[in-house]
C-alpha cells in the first residue's frame, strides 16, 4: 500500500454508466473511508476503505476476474494506484481506475449522492411514491397508544438497534421477518399494524411488504420513523426486549406462504430446487449465496456455501453485501417465506434474483458463524501484553491502535493513538518519534498488515525504528487483565473511518435530523437525474 503510484490503466465515467444502463457486471469501488464516501458518491459505488481492502475483498468480490474500477483522493493523494495494486495483488485481473476520479464523474454530469445504502433508500421513496405506502404521524400514533387502542408496533430495525431507542409499546420484528410473524402478533384481522424504523426505508418496505403478502389487518407506516418522533417532542423508550414468537402457527405461516410467493412471481422471481443449484454457476457471472434467516438459526445449521444476511438488512444494504452490480443473487430460507419477500424487493431493484426452494434440514450441514476469506499479511515480529507494558513504562514506545474508531473510543491501552491504516503517513506527522513502533486492532489481523505499511514509511524516512505487532491485539492486552482507557484520548488522523448517521443514537441534533428527512425526500428527483437505477416497482 505505500508503493510508488506507477501509471494504471483507466475507465471513463461514460463507460462505467453504460455498463450500467446494459446491466453488465461491474463494481464500481469508493476507496476512502466511509465519512467522505458518504458526503459526495455515485448512486451505485460501493464502499471499499483502502485501509481495509484485504479483509473485505475476497467475500465482497468473490469473482476474480470481476470488472472492477476504482476511485478515491485523501487529501493530495490519488489513492486509487495503491487500491489497484492491492487487488491485483490479490490476484483481481480486470481492475481500472475511473477516470478523471470522482471529479471526472462529476464533470461527466454524473449525479453523486449523499448517505449510505443510498440504492436502497431511494428505492424505498420510490416505492412510497408509486404504491402511496400509508403512513401515520407521530402524534397520531401516540394518540393511538394513549386511547388503548387495537394497535401493534413492529420495529423494523436490527434488534440491537431497536434497544437503543425504541417506540413505546413497540416489539423488534427485523424486517425479512415481518409477513413471517405479523398475524402471530395480530391474529385479529381488525387490529392496525404499524412499522417502525430509525427514518424512512425500513418503515416503508416493512409496511407495504405486508401489504403486498395480502396480510389483512390495516397496515401503516410510522412516518419518519424515530426521528418523526423525537422532533414531535415525544418520548422513547431504552433498552426495550419484546422480541416476536420464535413459533408461527402452521396455517399463518402458509398464509404468509403463500402470499410471499405471489409478489415474488409477480416481481419475477426465479425458483430452483437445491439439488440445482449448481447450474447457476457460469463463467463471467458473479453468484452471491445469502441466507436471510436470523444469525441464530443460520449457526445452527445453513446450506454449505451460503452466508448470513437477514433479509431486512440485505434490503437495506445491497450496496454493502453485493457491490457487484450486475450480479446474481441466490437466497435461502427453511419456511418459504422470508427468502420470496427479500427477493421480491431485489427483483424490483434490479437484480436477478433466484430462491432456493425450502429443502430438509439434512441439506443445512454446516454450521456456525461464515469464516470471512482473506489472505496472510506478511510475517512481521510479534509482542505479548506483558512485553509491551514494560515498553510503555520505559517511554520509548508508540502504540497504535488501527481499530475502528467507535472501538478506540470505547476502550483502548493507554496512551495509544488511534490511527487510520491509509492514513499512516498522516498520523507519523502527529504521533511523536519513538524508538519502537507498535501496532494494535481488535485481533491484530489488520495490525498485521499496517506494520508491513509503517515499516516501509519508516524507513523511507531513513528511520531505524522497529515495528511490532501486539499479538491477540487489544482483546489479548484485555484478557491479560491490564488497563485500559475510553475517549477520543489521542486521535492521530480524524474520525473519519465511521459516518455519523442522523438516525442513529439518542443526541443528534434537531436540525441534523431534519435535514436528514428532507435529502431523503429529494432522492426521487436525483433517481430520475442519474438514470442508472434499473427500479421498477410492481
Amino acid at each position: 500500500m505505500t508503493a510508488a503510484t506507477p501509471a494504471i490503466a483507466t475507465t471513463s465515467p461514460a463507460a462505467v454508466r453504460q455498463a450500467l444502463l446494459e446491466g453488465a457486471e461491474i463494481a464500481l469501488l469508493d476507496v476512502r473511508e466511509e465519512d467522505p464516501y458518504a458526503q459526495s458518491h455515485p448512486l451505485w459505488a460501493s464502499n471499499f476503505p483502502l485501509s481495509k481492502l484485504e479483509l473485505q475483498a475476497w467475500s465482497r468480490i468473490p469473482r476474480r476476474d470481476t470488472r472492477i474500477v476504482v476511485y478515491g483522493v485523501h487529501g493530495d493523494e490519488d489513492l486509487a494506484p495503491r487500491a489497484v495494486a492491492v487487488l491485483r495483488s490479490l490476484g483481481y485481473t480486470d481492475v481500472t481506475a475511473l477516470e478523471g476520479g470522482l471529479d471526472g464523474w462529476i464533470a461527466g454530469g454524473g449525479e453523486t449522492f449523499r448517505d449510505v445504502n443510498v440504492p436502497s433508500k431511494s428505492f424505498g421513496e420510490l416505492v412510497e411514491s408509486k404504491r402511496h405506502t400509508p403512513s401515520l404521524s407521530a402524534p397520531e400514533v401516540q394518540a393511538l397508544i394513549d386511547a388503548k387502542a387495537d394497535v401493534v408496533i413492529v420495529d423494523a430495525r436490527r434488534f440491537d438497534e431497536y434497544q437503543t431507542m425504541s417506540i413505546p409499546t413497540a416489539t423488534s420484528v427485523p424486517g425479512a421477518e415481518l409477513v413471517l410473524r405479523a398475524r402471530e402478533l395480530a391474529p385479529n384481522p381488525a387490529t392496525r399494524i404499524i412499522v417502525n424504523c430509525a427514518g424512512r426505508t425500513r418503515s416503508i418496505i416493512g409496511t407495504q411488504s405486508l401489504i403486498n403478502a395480502g396480510v389483512p389487518n390495516p397496515v401503516a407506516a410510522l412516518r419518519n420513523g424515530t426521528i418523526g418522533w423525537t422532533l414531535a417532542g415525544q418520548s422513547l423508550d431504552h433498552g426495550a426486549s419484546r422480541r416476536a414468537p420464535a413459533v408461527v402457527d402452521a396455517a399463518r405461516r402458509d398464509a404468509a406462504r403463500a402470499g410471499a410467493r405471489e409478489i415474488a412471481t409477480r416481481a419475477g422471481v426465479q425458483r430452483l430446487a437445491h439439488d440445482a443449484l449448481h447450474t447457476l454457476e457460469a463463467p463471467g457471472r458473479t453468484v452471491y449465496r445469502f441466507d436471510v434467516r436470523t444469525p441464530e438459526e443460520f449457526a445452527d445449521g445453513h446450506l454449505p456455501g451460503f452466508v448470513n444476511a437477514p433479509g431486512g438488512q440485505l434490503v437495506q444494504e445491497t450496496d454493502h453485501s453485493a457491490p457487484v452490480r450486475g450480479a446474481r443473487i441466490v437466497l435461502a430460507d427453511d419456511d418459504g417465506v422470508r427468502a420470496d419477500m427479500t427477493a421480491s424487493w431485489l427483483a424490483q431493484m434490479g437484480w436477478d434474483v433466484t430462491v432456493v426452494e425450502p429443502t430438509d434440514d439434512g441439506a443445512r450441514s454446516e454450521r456456525g458463524a461464515t469464516k470471512v476469506p482473506a489472505p496472510e499479511a506478511a510475517p512481521t515480529d510479534t509482542i505479548r501484553p506483558a512485553t509491551l507494558a514494560t515498553w510503555i513504562d520505559a517511554g520509548d514506545t508508540a502504540v497504535l491502535d488501527v481499530t475502528a474508531s467507535a472501538n478506540y473510543v470505547r476502550q483502548h491501552i493507554p496512551g495509544a493513538w488511534f490511527a487510520i491504516r491509509a492514513q499512516l503517513a498522516d498520523a507519523l506527522k502527529t504521533i511523536p518519534k519513538a524508538r519502537r513502533y507498535v501496532l494494535t486492532c481488535g485481533t491484530s489481523q489488520l495490525a498485521r498488515f499496517a506494520a508491513v505499511d509503517l515499516r516501509a514509511l519508516l524507513a523511507a524516512q531513513g528511520s531505524d525504528a522497529t515495528v511490532h505487532v501486539l499479538e491477540g491485539g487489544t482483546s489479548a492486552w484485555i484478557a491479560a487483565g491490564l488497563a485500559v482507557e475510553q475517549g477520543e484520548t489521542r486521535l492521530s488522523v480524524p474520525r473519519t473511518d465511521r459516518y455519523r448517521r442522523p438516525y442513529e443514537g439518542t443526541d443528534n441534533a434537531a436540525a441534523a435530523m431534519q435535514a436528514y428527512l428532507d435529502w431523503e425526500f429529494g432522492l426521487i428527483a436525483q433517481l430520475d437525474r442519474d438514470g442508472t437505477h434499473a427500479f421498477r416497482v410492481v
